[in-house]
């Protein structure tokens, strides 16, 4: 299949694709990874007249600490976030997740800002970015401004990034001492999209779980938090009763849709099971496992 003619760009700074993208208008679409993209463009769900491709702009690529955030280039690799030091020493959940995407041909092309800014339900990262409380910075045409995660997915492929804006960095606080880590995923085979997944990240002080967030991805229209099932948790010391019951509750915030990859029943179920493998080893983690 090949995709209907179009104009290519290719900008070398922020501001050269944010002028771009502005004075393009709808008839332009922007190009990271193009794992998404350029299979919609086959298929001819998507004609853009425009590609602006931010492959060249190196002020978007890189991991950096700066008064105990993380700081990540929307086009970062999956394969850099995976090899990244700083993140395995100070957010590990990131990498962990990260080599869980797809296949290694995904993985050395794919970026973290394509995964969160496309919107699809069954993308990673964002379930990851909802569990670590994560930021994003948003660049266009009146400056920039900074978006957290919870909130920032409206519905299916519908965000809060406006038409000309470029998501340009992700913005996550360092682990703390104490904190524990997981993401479970469940898929068919290589390279698929998860039938379910469950993030988690949580802190344990003095044997109490005084924070706990808990991220599905593929359950419902966005990623989604399960906060019944976080409330369950926090303030409390946990045990394997305590765990199962908060893995059931977190089927209330399933929604799924039926597809190839199962009905409505067996995801919500696949979510519930995510969870609790993911909280069990988060735990795990946190208290030094």
């Amino acid at each position: 299949m090949i995709p209907p003619s179009f104009q290519y760009h290719a900008p070398t700074t922020i501001a050269q694709a944010v002028k771009l993208l502005e004075s393009l208008g709808a008839d332009a679409k922007l190009l990271a990874g193009g794992h998404s993209l350029l299979p919609m463009m086959k298929l001819r769900f998507a004609e853009p007249s425009h590609l602006i491709d931010l492959n060249r702009i190196e002020e978007l690529r890189g991991v950096w600490e700066r008064d105990g955030v993380i700081h990540i280039g929307a086009m970062t690799t999956e394969n850099d976030l995976i090899t990244s030091s700083l993140l395995q020493e100070k957010c590990p959940l990131i990498p962990e997740a990260a080599a869980l995407i797809a296949d290694p041909q995904v993985r050395s092309r794919g970026t973290i800002g394509g995964d969160i800014a496309h919107g699809d339900p069954g993308n990673d990262h964002p379930a990851v970015m909802l569990a670590l409380e994560a930021q994003f910075v948003l660049t266009g045409p009146r400056g920039e401004r900074v978006v957290p995660a919870n909130g920032f997915y409206l519905g299916t492929y519908f965000t809060q990034l406006e038409a000309d804006e470029i998501l340009t960095e992700i913005l996550v606080p360092v682990s703390l001492p104490g904190s524990g880590w997981a993401y479970a995923k469940l898929k068919r085979k290589t390279g698929d999209f998860a039938i379910a997944a469950a993030a988690v990240y949580l802190r344990l002080e003095g044997g109490v779980c005084s924070r706990v967030n808990i991220a599905l991805t593929n359950v419902a229209p966005t990623a989604v938090r399960a906060t019944e099932a976080e409330r369950m948790l926090a303030g409390s010391v946990l045990n394997e009763a305590l765990i199962e019951q908060a893995a059931q509750r977190a089927m209330e915030a399933c929604d799924p849709a039926e597809d190839l990859r199962g009905d409505r029943e067996y995801k919500t179920r696949m979510a519930c099971e995510m969870v609790r493998r993911a909280l069990h080893q988060a735990v795990q983690r946190a208290r030094g496992g």
